[in-house]
């Protein structure tokens, strides 16, 4: 596990953007003895979860987010032949995400260590419209989606993206998986549009995704039921008003 004043001693250069001194952070915990998994997940994702913290509050420049986000994914591509690869799951994920660097940067992450854990991966990165990921989906046919990072204005074309595939229904077994951004700061919001998990990490991210347990729910979406509710209580009472 990577300790505390890791973190502190890591965030204190990326922040002033010294590229040297972040490495040699990397570099020392790596030869204590830390795998690079750990690295992804005990340090490089607390503190690009800072950094949004701070960013999302004015604490920070977006010269420093920049510059922070930069470094940061300098040294997850540098890391990424580092991580163990465990046995074939024959399982496929497609990951897409938000467009800004910040997310891109999760979602990369979360790519990284799906690959690690045995995942095939095929990551979309961010800028792509919903027309886009559906054809993705019909072509590539995945096990799971994972949706991340979305900001208050994006999270209704992700409602129209989910609205549209389990409209098809063309691949009853997919599973969408959300997490970041917006979903990680509004309890709730993954149910209200129709997403089957939330990961709140990347850590959770694979145990979410992995869960054999979990299976699509087109009925989950809360608003639906409420709806549902409506439209079976509209229809009592015409059926109780035709019989009167």
């Amino acid at each position: 596990m990577v300790k505390e004043d890791v973190l502190a001693r890591y965030l204190a250069p990326l922040l002033r953007g010294d590229r040297a001194a972040c490495r040699a952070v990397v570099e020392e915990t790596l030869q204590s003895g830390i795998p690079a998994n750990s690295v992804y997940l005990h340090l490089i994702w607390p503190v690009m979860a800072e950094i949004e913290r701070l960013s999302r509050l004015d604490k920070i420049s977006s010269v420093q987010e920049h510059l922070a986000t930069r470094i940061n994914r300098t040294i997850v591509d540098q890391l990424q032949n580092k991580l163990p690869r465990r046995p074939l799951r024959h399982k496929r994920v497609a990951v897409s995400c938000a467009p800004d660097e910040l997310q891109e940067l999760g979602a990369q992450i979360i790519a990284d260590l799906f690959e690690s854990d045995g995942w095939e991966v095929r990551f979309l990165g961010g800028g792509l419209t919903n027309d886009d990921v559906f054809a993705f989906v019909n072509e590539y046919a995945p096990d799971v989606l994972f949706l991340y990072g979305t900001a208050p204005k994006q999270a209704p074309d992700v409602r129209r993206l989910i609205d549209r595939i389990r409209g098809v229904n063309a691949w009853p077994n997919l599973r969408i998986v959300v997490s970041g951004g917006l979903f990680n700061r509004a309890e709730g919001l993954w149910e209200e549009i129709g997403a089957d998990g939330f990961a709140a990490t990347a850590a959770e991210a694979l145990q979410v995704a992995a869960d054999e347990n979990q299976v699509a729910n087109p009925d989950r979406r809360t608003v639906n039921r409420r709806k549902r509710k409506q439209q079976q209580a509209a229809r009592a009472m015409a059926e109780a008003g035709a019989t009167s």
